[in-house]
């Protein structure tokens, strides 16, 4: 059995227009935070908010010691915001969580004690949501076939909040792949893992931040990242695409030789080389999205850049894991 007796737990929240949220979000942390038996810190990272939450969160971090704010010089994305967060969380412990309070902060004791009793990462299986139907099929859907396609087993309805030792902090951090995806790169990396069902509370103005292009962008992240199916896809679609060939010519062939009665026939030739050229167009964007996914890692862009840090030292490197695992 582990002790959290005053280890170090940073709470990475990446913020983006979420002003009439902030000043709840920082006290429930705070509580949730002290309601454990560690010593806490939050960092927030501001990625590129136009809404006001870039001030309030510097207004917070001024009253606020034990708050920090990473300013990013733009919007660079969820994901590589919570990369800059993980960059400048120096705690043993980091918990992951949104800033919209869906995720709820009262949970953290919860975490704390499943990492006391061995677990590196203790990731937050959502028991409930509030969205629409149609969005609450898609998302499950996503996640079903995320987990069939995955080379690495990636938890059913798990996202990015949950809690990660500081062994399991760095090793994602070592990770230098572009397109990031934190569950997958999370589940990649090992460990001991758990998972703890947590209902998901509705969002306080009802509006999500991440659209539907968002969404699919995210999905497109997590399947091309994790997964060479939509690759392997193209054999299956292939010898389907042969046995169709072989099939027209047998047919064609046998008319023409017995029965005299080939047919000229410009429908199924036209019906054909349309579903053979969208099969080819297909394949190409499949093997598009791979080919944009290297060249990306290729050029080797920072994921971020920060523009400037409120609240403590402006350059916080994470710490190596230290001997509290006894």
């Amino acid at each position: 059995m582990r002790s959290s007796n005053g280890l170090a737990l940073t709470v990475v929240v990446p913020v983006y227009n979420e002003r009439a949220v902030l000043g709840e979000l920082v006290r429930e942390t705070f509580e949730a935070i002290d309601a454990t038996a560690c010593v806490g810190e939050m960092v927030c990272v501001d990625d590129g908010s136009h809404d006001g939450s870039s001030d309030l969160l510097d207004e917070l971090a001024r009253s606020e010691p034990r708050l920090k704010v990473i300013h990013l010089a733009r919007n660079f994305g969820h994901q590589a915001a919570v990369h800059a967060g993980l960059a400048h969380a120096p705690g043993d412990l980091v918990i992951v969580m949104d800033a919209d309070l869906q995720d709820d902060p009262a949970a953290f004791p919860e975490l704390v004690r499943q990492w006391e009793e061995g677990n590196d990462v203790v990731f937050a299986v959502r028991a409930s949501r509030t969205e629409n139907p149609i969005k609450r099929a898609l998302f499950r859907s996503f996640y079903r076939v995320l987990g069939a396609v995955s080379q690495r087993r990636i938890p059913n309805d798990a996202g990015n909040y949950g809690l990660m030792d500081r062994r399991v902090v760095d090793a994602v951090l070592e990770l230098a792949e572009r397109d990031r995806y934190l569950p997958g790169l999370r589940s990649w990396v090992g460990f001991r893992q758990v998972g703890v069902p947590i209902a998901r509370r509705p969002r306080y103005d009802g509006t999500p931040r991440v659209s539907w292009t968002g969404l699919w962008r995210l999905a497109k992240s997590a399947v091309f990242s994790f997964s060479t199916v939509p690759l392997a896809v193209f054999y299956f679609l292939a010898a389907a695409a042969l046995a169709v060939a072989f099939g027209l010519f047998a047919f064609t062939l046998y008319h023409k030789l017995f029965t005299g009665r080939a047919i000229l026939g410009w429908t199924s030739v036209i019906m054909v080389a349309c579903f053979f050229g969208a099969l080819n167009a297909l394949g190409i964007a499949v093997l598009g999205e791979y080919v944009v996914r290297i060249y990306d890692q290729v050029r080797a862009r920072p994921l971020y850049v920060v523009d400037r840090v409120v609240g403590g030292s402006e350059k916080v490197e994470p710490r190596r894991h230290r001997g509290h695992r006894g």
